[in-house]
């Protein structure tokens, strides 16, 4: 019994191992596929991309800055290659929106567009802009849409980087697992074994009893 609980010791290890090393090389390939997946697109930020640059353009749009969430990082002129630069990117995005819809959000929008031009638009079909007997659509709500798709984009690409990250330490901690579990199945072996190599020293040799005639 105790050698068969040795032998499974040796083995869960190696199987933490194993499963730790495929955990690595897993996150590390879906790390390097959101990477070139970004490069592919060609994304480079604009120069207005600076904390200081955005809330001078905001400010200039007439929005209320004490409203927004202003970025602290910085994409101006830079490709946006990883998850970290994407989600930054994403951040300016949002403000760029709300300067197309005069710090208006999707919700905040009517569906038609009015005679007015103004962002908030309309629901009411009967008071829309008419072309070809239909409402025209409202275009500052199709630019928030537009946004829209593509901050999801680049914050899940974000968010898979994080998870290979999360993925790497968590194959790391499988992998020392793994091998405390057959260091510490080695050394009680080691221990038992000189255990019994001490009590079979420590054990006398009975003597040879006189042949009786």
């Amino acid at each position: 019994m105790k050698k068969i609980l040795e032998i499974g010791g040796f083995i869960a290890g190696a199987v933490l191992l194993l499963f730790g090393v495929a955990v690595i090389v897993m996150a590390v390939n879906g790390r390097s596929t959101v990477n070139s997946s970004l490069q592919a697109e060609k994304i480079v930020g604009t120069p207005d991309m600076t904390p200081a640059g955005i809330k001078t353009e905001a400010k200039q749009a007439g929005l209320d800055l004490s409203a927004i969430s202003f970025p602290s990082c910085s994409v101006a002129n830079k490709a946006i290659n990883d998850g970290s630069s994407a989600r930054c990117f994403a951040q300016y995005m949002r403000i760029h929106a709300l300067e197309a819809t005069g710090g208006l959000t999707y919700a905040q929008m009517g569906r038609y567009a009015t005679a007015d031009g103004k962002p908030i638009g309309t629901n009411d079909a009967t008071k829309a802009v008419q072309k070809n007997g239909q409402p025209v659509a409202n275009g500052a709500r199709d630019v928030w849409v537009t946004e829209t798709a593509l901050t999801t984009a680049l914050n899940v690409s974000y968010m898979a980087t994080q998870l290979s990250l999360f993925s790497i330490v968590v194959g790391v901690a499988l992998v020392l697992a793994g091998i405390g579990l057959a260091v510490l199945d080695w050394a009680a072996l080691h221990r038992r074994r000189e255990a019994t190599a001490g009590a079979e020293k420590a054990t006398p040799v009975p003597s040879a009893k006189p042949a009786v005639v």
